[in-house]
């Protein structure tokens, strides 16, 4: 008998057109034979079953459940593909938890942790994991820019705390701009993180629960034609993402090991997605994600073809791991 696969998607954040892309590929892509998919839209004001005439059914909160002709349907799995709030910041995954459904991403504390870049990064440090300098500053804090540039340097990067796609980043070379890209971030979130600007060859590292094993896919190189790998460069093609990347075996060997130990570390399952530079040799960590993008476009779609997975085979192995 078939399984019934909730597709989450959409979102509470910048990111929810995104989120309906990779949610519409997992949809397109799942092996119909073995799962009849749903694709759940998940909004503010609302959520609900869309079917292939775009027609609305409401989701019971209450269970997770929709109703279709008087019949009601129960979900065996979820599969959340909703970039940002509250698909990659433990909302849903606490959610699902107490209704007892399985759901193919990380679970709520990793989820909460890795959103949170500031928590995420501190985390790992006593580990040796290394990052670039950072300031932190929340909303409502007096703004003191010549004590960030003392600490962090020119240029840098000012982003907002829990934002993902890029979103609420700007690069700052001037400290008489500090003040708008820290206004830029605010609109994004309340807490911000200022970061020095490591000048390295910039990777993406996927790591995901495969058959079972912690593995380490196909490491790409990320080459912006922008000034840094903003929105336009990861979703409107002002990049070129190399897969495998342009770097020593060595390189390769260090940025795989230790993307493998923060995501042991963290007691990470499902997919991760973590972007490094390397300085003076060694890789910085950037950030995790937890819910990667899932686009034709996306970096762990295309690592994991470089591995010689298949997206059919990419999105069954999510589901059978959340199954067990």
């Amino acid at each position: 008998m078939k399984k019934n696969i909730a597709i989450i998607m959409g979102g509470f954040s910048s990111e929810y057109e995104i989120s309906l892309k990779s949610g519409n590929v997992v949809y397109q892509t799942l092996n119909n034979e073995k799962y009849a998919a749903f694709r759940i839209h998940v909004f503010e004001d609302k959520w609900v079953y869309v079917d292939d005439a775009d027609q609305e059914f409401p989701v019971d909160k209450n269970d997770f459940s929709i109703t279709i002709n008087q019949k009601k349907i129960t979900f065996d799995c979820v599969f959340n593909a909703i970039h940002g709030s509250p698909g990659e910041d433990g909302f849903m995954q606490a959610y699902f938890k107490l209704l007892n459904i399985p759901q193919t991403s990380c679970n709520m504390y990793q989820a909460a942790l890795t959103f949170n870049k500031r928590d995420c990064l501190s985390v790992l440090k006593p580990y040796g994991i290394k990052t670039a300098e950072s300031f932190y500053v929340n909303l409502g804090d007096e703004i003191d820019a010549n004590a960030i540039v003392k600490k962090v340097g020119l240029p840098c990067f000012v982003k907002a705390n829990k934002a993902g796609s890029s979103f609420g980043i700007t690069k700052v070379y001037k400290l008489e701009d500090m003040h708008q890209a820290i206004d830029v971030a605010f609109k994004e979130d309340d807490e911000i993180i200022i970061e020095s600007f490591l000048d390295g060859t910039e990777v993406s590292v996927g790591v995901i629960k495969y058959k079972g094993e912690t593995t380490v896919l196909p490491i790409t190189e990320i080459v912006s034609d922008n000034d840094f790998f903003d929105y336009k460069a990861k979703y409107l093609g002002e990049s070129q993402e190399i897969t495998p990347a342009r770097i020593s075996d060595d390189m390769a060997e260090k940025v795989s090991k230790t993307a493998k130990q923060v995501y042991d570390i963290l007691k990470m399952t499902g997919f991760s997605r973590s972007e490094y530079i390397f300085k003076d040799g060694e890789p910085h960590l950037l950030e995790v994600n937890t819910v990667p993008g899932l686009t034709k476009a996306s970096i762990l779609p295309q690592q994991a073809a470089a591995a010689g997975i298949s997206l059919t085979d990419l999105f069954e192995n999510a589901i059978e791991e959340a199954l067990k």
